[in-house]
């Protein structure tokens, strides 16, 4: 029984002292502020960066303000989706390039976008069915992210 916990012991600072070594290296921490700039840790998103950084919403959002939900638990949870999914697609190299968004992200982006805008859109989209919906983004690809 003590070899068990002994084993046990061992294979879990193990675990965490790598987890805690990888969170560190990829600078985990910073994905749990605001800054844009912590988008832009990994090279692949560097043209999303760019793109943010000359597109209209610059100045008013910051990428948590249109990619997470607005509540508190959808955004640390879709914060850490994310940053598991991310992190399995960036080390495995399983990701489609250029990157593109999943559609729970496209209905998390397209509910922040109504949000933000519902004094303007509340007249267009009143009489929307799920056949006739049409996503923001279908008229303004580049307001996020300029190409």
């Amino acid at each position: 029984m003590v070899k068990i916990y002994l084993f046990l012991s061992i294979f879990i600072g193990i675990a965490a002292g790598i987890g805690s070594a990888t969170f560190y290296y990829a600078k985990g921490y910073s994905y749990m502020q605001d800054d844009p700039a912590a988008c832009d840790n990994c090279h692949i998103m560097d043209d999303q960066f760019n793109g943010w950084q000359r597109a209209s919403h610059r100045s008013v959002a910051t990428c948590n303000d249109c990619h997470t939900p607005k509540d508190f638990t959808g955004k640390w949870f879709t914060k850490a989706l994310n940053g598991w999914n991310h992190s399995y697609a960036f080390t495995t190299g399983d990701f489609h390039e250029p990157i593109q968004v999943n559609q729970r992200n496209r209905d998390v982006l397209e509910a922040n976008c109504r949000y933000c805008h519902s004094t303007m859109v509340s007249g267009i989209t009143f009489h929307e069915t799920e056949n006739t919906k049409i996503q923001c983004t279908s008229c303004h690809r580049s307001v996020g992210h300029m190409k």
